[in-house]
């Protein structure tokens, strides 16, 4: 295993779409585990593979306390979302910044392991929050995108200065 760097907005990369997985292979799983490792140091509570530049659709999450359930979702799809609920959310690639996002209350959804089997299962409060975030990452997008077009540009701007102070 080992720990991969995550980029941070405004770096283009985020911006890509990740392709599906074709391939459930040791390759696969490795990303898998460094995706997790990565994720339980930075430490989150979710990482998707686009966050560490490997395109492909790719998630990890532990919403638990105790970091001990984790979920791995490969080519992960929402089949139906229920209710709305507001909750604060931040991202490992947009650091220091919190604010608050509207999302589904309730999904299913479904997703292969790292093993290749495929399932459906149902999702709420904080675990449906953080599957919709990541999905989201999958397509290019970042939860800053909900913001306002004021709060976006004055993220940007903070980021990115934050970025070349630290060169």
């Amino acid at each position: 295993m080992a720990l991969r760097q995550i980029l941070h907005h405004p770096d283009p990369r985020l911006r890509l779409k990740a392709a599906p997985v074709t391939m459930f292979d040791h390759a696969l799983r490795v990303l898998v585990d460094d995706l997790f490792e990565t994720m339980y140091a930075a430490p989150g509570i979710g990482l998707a593979a686009v966050q560490v530049n490997v395109q492909r659709r790719v998630v990890v999450i532990d919403v638990s306390p105790a970091k001990n359930e984790p979920h791995c979702l490969v080519n992960p799809e929402l089949i139906t979302l229920d209710g709305a609920a507001i909750n604060e959310e931040g991202c490992l690639s947009v650091p220091g910044v919190y604010d608050y996002v509207e999302r589904a209350e309730r999904i299913v959804l479904r997703a292969a392991d790292a093993e290749g089997t495929t399932r459906e299962f149902a999702a709420e409060g904080l675990l449906a929050v953080c599957i919709q975030h990541e999905i989201d990452h999958l397509d290019g997008k970042l939860f800053v995108d909900y913001l306002s077009l004021l709060k976006q540009s004055r993220i940007r701007k903070k980021l990115s200065k934050e970025q070349r102070l630290a060169i």
